[in-house]
């Protein structure tokens, strides 16, 4: 396995461009965004190149920050702003080279919220397959994200069945799965490829991937999954310090 940069946690005291460059510069070998939408997505493609990193996901637009919003895909109602949002993060993510795109559900409930979240995922994925694009969705902890939508994998996986799109798959974030069900071998193992791609941080506090109540190094040894692990984390030392420590391990390169 190889270890991504997520750029909306880690060196967020340089400007975007600035943090792939130093992301390049410490060892990460790829970058992963929130939202990069401040600079255009050939400037995105060019620092990527020069720092000689991939992208691999970046965000849809949460919405209305002042109204609390935290996505758009399954508010009922808002079809028309969820859609400017996905084809909006989309065809930045063609531009760019960014290879997936997360599409943010936001918080609801209900049938409703279930039928739009199902309808506009098919226009995700339609919309980003012609470009070779995947959409991811991924499941949060409804302590740091209250009334979200989409909070477990059960849950994510009905809704990659009721969406039946090839490119749709699950962005399995460690920290918030160990805050709502645990469990990680079994549930990666039954869920397979529908895992497109995988975060760590250390739960409680969200910091280095090296402490709290999962043992990471024990987890990744044990799952099947063999693609980009993202470092989503708060750190309270030098990425590249934590990044060194962690390859000792054995099981990223």
């Amino acid at each position: 396995m190889k270890v991504s940069a997520n750029l909306g946690f880690l060196y967020t005291n340089l400007s975007i461009l600035e943090r792939i460059a130093t992301a390049g510069e410490d060892g990460f070998e790829a970058v992963e965004f929130h939202w990069p939408y401040d600079v255009t997505p050939q400037e995105l493609r060019a620092a990527m190149v020069a720092a000689g990193v991939s992208g691999l996901s970046l965000n849809t637009r949460r919405g209305n920050l002042e109204a609390g919003e935290f996505g758009l895909a399954a508010l009922p109602g808002r079809v028309n702003e969820a859609r400017a949002a996905i084809i909006e993060a989309v065809e930045y993510a063609a531009a760019s080279g960014v290879t997936t795109v997360h599409v943010m559900a936001g918080r609801a409930e209900g049938p409703a919220a279930e039928a739009a979240f199902v309808e506009n995922l098919k226009f995700a994925c339609d919309r980003a397959a012609v470009h070779g694009i995947g959409i991811l969705i991924e499941p949060l902890n409804l302590r740091d994200v209250p009334e979200y939508f989409l909070t477990g994998t059960d849950h994510a996986r009905q809704v990659i069945a009721a969406a039946d799109r090839s490119n749709l798959r699950i962005l399995y974030d460690v920290y918030h799965m160990q805050i709502m069900q645990g469990d990680h071998v079994r549930t990666l193992e039954g869920l397979g490829d529908r895992v497109g791609h995988v975060q760590i941080a250390a739960v409680p506090d969200r910091t280095e991937p090296d402490r709290g109540e999962v043992d990471m190094h024990w987890l990744l040894e044990r799952i099947s999954y063999s693609g980009f692990v993202g470092a989503e984390y708060r750190p309270t030392r030098e990425p590249r310090d934590w990044l060194r420590r962690f390859r000792t391990s054995g099981v990223v390169s």
